[in-house]
């Protein structure tokens, strides 16, 4: 058996196992990262791997619990960049990931921003099955009650996401909805679900069921993915908190198209994980 050095990190409960690669390389199996991720072993949302890279960037791979790889993790993605800027003694870091180069700073408040791109609303970008409204993709969900909603804005920020906006997530039962639009014919490459509740312009809380996770606490491209929604939508405006049970990331959609996150993230513990 071999033991690894690892990091263990969250962004507002949403949580990550961190192995660096770049002194000592070596690969995981799919089974090997889905016992990692287990709650009855250590358990997280998503494992990073920190890679060398040809530039000067470093580059981040990203799976879910499930094992399967994904091109962006925005709360994972924060809480690599702040593991590296404590490392650098830095404010800021570029980090490569399969969704582009990402730029990340550390604020006067300890909390650390990153520009997450653009996000993308081409039906075979998302991607979505064939060319339709991606605004309203007519999906049906039913509340606790048994009232029907139907809609669901598709989008990509890095990952396929789809948000239903409604007037309290509280009344669906997500962890039942969530699988069953995860793995719509609409969604080739599946999806992030998200249930939107917008309190004020400036304010929406949201719950998410994650592709590949299952529910989670807090996912940053589905606080993106919302965010922009609701900005097309005229919902909210362009800079919006975004709550989760465990705290707030403010969303800042700028005039140049980028998307901006910022929130807290925890402090760095070592850990050994035993493979």
């Amino acid at each position: 058996m071999n033991n690894l050095d690892a990091y263990k990190m969250d962004g507002l409960g949403n949580d990550f196992i961190i192995f660096d690669k770049r002194q000592k390389p070596f690969s995981l199996t799919k089974e090997q990262i889905i016992k990692i991720s287990d709650r009855n072993n250590i358990g997280c949302d998503q494992v990073i791997f920190i890679d060398k890279d040809k530039s000067s960037n470093v580059f981040l791979k990203f799976y879910n619990s499930d094992g399967g790889e994904i091109s962006a993790c925005g709360n994972g993605s924060r809480c690599a960049a702040y593991l590296l800027m404590r490392e650098n003694n830095s404010k800021k870091i570029s980090l490569k990931t399969k969704a582009g180069i990402l730029e990340a700073e550390l604020n006067e408040k300890n909390l650390v921003k990153i520009n997450m791109g653009q996000p993308n609303f081409v039906w075979d970008k998302i991607p979505l099955l064939k060319k339709m409204d991606n605004k309203n993709l007519k999906i049906k969900i039913n509340s606790n009650d048994g009232n029907e909603l139907v809609g669901g804005f598709a989008l990509s920020v890095g990952n396929p996401h789809v948000v239903f906006f409604v007037k309290n997530y509280n009344q669906f039962n997500l962890q039942e909805i969530g699988p069953k639009i995860e793995n719509h014919n609409y969604f080739p490459e599946k999806c992030n679900v998200t249930l939107a509740s917008v309190k004020n312009k400036k304010h929406m809380k949201i719950k998410v069921w994650e592709r590949g996770a299952g529910l989670t606490k807090a996912c940053g491209t589905a606080a993106c993915a919302a965010a922009v929604a609701g900005v097309d939508l005229k919902f909210c405006e362009r800079n919006v908190d975004i709550e989760f049970d465990e705290g707030l990331l403010n969303i800042d959609w700028q005039k140049d198209n980028n998307v901006y996150m910022t929130g807290k993230v925890s402090e760095v513990k070592k850990i050994t994980v035993s493979i």
